[in-house]
């Protein structure tokens, strides 16, 4: 019998996690019911937190079962939960824990679930094992919470404690943090990829400069772990090429390069990804070398092997498995003279993560949830 799920994760089909990919191809024999965001942090006094406090207090009020999604013979359910984000305090985590118990009980009454398995890929879901019917825990970690920007590490640290206790197995997405956790629960659960989305053709983005100069592009979170120092030497130093970036803005305010071959195209889609990767010439990866690169494993280097775009990076662990198709750099004057040299340094990848594709890891995450 395929027992079904109730997932705690990020917000469905905003920018989607390892969690996503993996739970949509398990919907297919299973029931989902996915709770968006419960929060990582307690928002502050500032417009951004205020507006996002907005949403999910009142948006999510009159949006509260929110939709169902057809994925083949199942649905996946999303609901929006109104709580106290990351609570610190131990009445605070209580009054949290009533709140969204029950929200949730109607919802899963309904639902009529088969022996749940409650998959967790936030820490904060921590209060909730043991009270929603489920057979079995799992904490899945795509990130190391103790260095991850954006969160509140203190309160984070409580619930993650709590809940690699409660978890039946823990899932991680690198072997940084596969030593974390308790080895004889632990499995590793590295990232896949959409290759069929990134290898087949897919028209240029009409947003794209289109000035005649080769484009050094990157998608992601526009955050701390970038180098921007690095960056704005390489784009004053290059301005015979044009310098591409996409993704959320997560700082108050912006760092990347001001110079006129520097283009910022704002968020999209995950869907519209390959209309840039497959036409820019390089795929950046220039992060900066810190406790919260050292445990990542960015699901964008599997996206950018599988367009067999020339890659340049900085070093970090997980691109180990891939060095031999990457392009690594130390520095500006490293990463300018790998520009100057690109046409040199095409490797075909595309082959080397074609065992690597989400319907892979979906069925090793199928066969390892019927043994626990």
């Amino acid at each position: 019998m395929q027992r079904d799920l109730i997932v705690f994760a990020e917000d469905f089909e905003t920018h989607p996690s390892s969690t996503q990919h993996i739970v949509k191809k398990l919907a297919c024999d299973r029931k989902i019911i996915w709770i968006n965001s419960i929060g990582l942090r307690q928002p502050k006094f500032n417009l951004n937190d205020l507006k996002r406090t907005f949403k999910k207090l009142i948006i999510r009020k009159s949006t509260f079962f929110e939709k169902q999604l057809n994925v083949e013979k199942n649905k996946i359910t999303i609901v929006n939960l109104i709580t106290i984000p990351a609570p610190n305090s131990d009445i605070a985590r209580k009054i949290a824990k009533k709140m969204m118990l029950y929200q949730l009980r109607s919802i899963l009454h309904c639902a009529q679930l088969k022996k749940p398995i409650l998959w967790c890929s936030l820490p904060t879901a921590a209060d909730l094992c043991g009270y929603l019917g489920e057979s079995a825990v799992i904490y899945y970690c795509g990130d190391d919470f103790e260095f991850l920007s954006g969160v509140d590490h203190q309160s984070i640290a409580k619930h993650e404690k709590k809940l690699v206790k409660k978890a039946n197995l823990i899932f991680t997405a690198s072997n940084m943090l596969l030593h974390k956790f308790p080895l004889w629960k632990t499995r590793l659960l590295p990232h896949g990829v959409d290759v069929k989305l990134f290898s087949t053709p897919a028209p240029r983005a009409t947003d794209l400069p289109q000035n005649g100069k080769p484009i050094a592009g990157f998608y992601g979170s526009l955050s701390n772990w970038i180098d921007y120092k690095m960056l704005n030497e390489v784009a004053r130093e290059k301005q015979d090429w044009n310098f591409v970036f996409i993704g959320p803005q997560k700082l108050r305010y912006s760092k990347l390069p001001t110079y006129d071959n520097v283009y910022y195209l704002g968020t999209k889609t995950h869907q519209q990804l390959p209309q840039y990767s497959q036409h820019w010439d390089v795929s950046l990866l220039p992060f900066k070398t810190n406790k919260q690169i050292l445990t990542c494993s960015p699901l964008k280097l599997m996206e950018y092997l599988a367009v067999e775009s020339t890659i340049i990076s900085t070093h970090f662990p997980a691109l180990e498995p891939f060095r031999n198709y990457i392009n690594i750099v130390r520095n500006s004057k490293e990463m300018s003279q790998a520009l100057s040299n690109f046409h040199k340094q095409k490797k075909s990848s595309r082959n080397v993560v074609e065992k690597d594709t989400w319907e892979k890891r979906s069925a090793f995450v199928n066969q390892i949830l019927e043994q626990i």
